[in-house]
């Protein structure tokens, strides 16, 4: 495992990416091609849906913004961070912990996300 400060970097700047070009070479880079992320509320495979989820979470908080958490560890070919998201300079409204699993070249095979924290509805 590299630099999971570096992963970590990665990810939550992919999630942030604004631009759909910029942010697709981003998941590209940063995912295998059969790469998947699974949480309560999706479960998809490969770059395009990857980069849909994000894109529909931007579309649902389009003025949020996702940060590190506190939590950052790894070993092997496994990680878990804690992230957040909420406004740019405001408390985080929801808060998440994602377990992801790396391919040999250091790109991430599997996300598993929980959420530790949810607006009520």
């Amino acid at each position: 495992m590299s630099d999971i400060n570096e992963l970590v970097g990665r990810y939550i700047d992919t999630w942030n990416e604004k631009d759909p070009a910029a942010r697709r070479a981003a998941v590209e880079k940063l995912w295998t091609e059969d790469g998947t992320y699974t949480d309560p509320l999706a479960d998809v495979a490969g770059h395009d849906g990857v980069d849909a989820v994000i894109a529909a979470v931007q579309n649902q908080f389009p003025d949020f913004v996702f940060r590190p958490g506190q939590l950052a560890d790894a070993h092997h070919d496994l990680a878990r961070f804690t992230w957040e998201l909420g406004p740019k300079e405001g408390e985080a409204v929801i808060v998440g912990f994602d377990v992801v699993v790396l391919a040999a070249d250091g790109r991430i095979r599997n996300v598993h996300g929980f959420l530790d924290k949810v607006p009520a509805m």
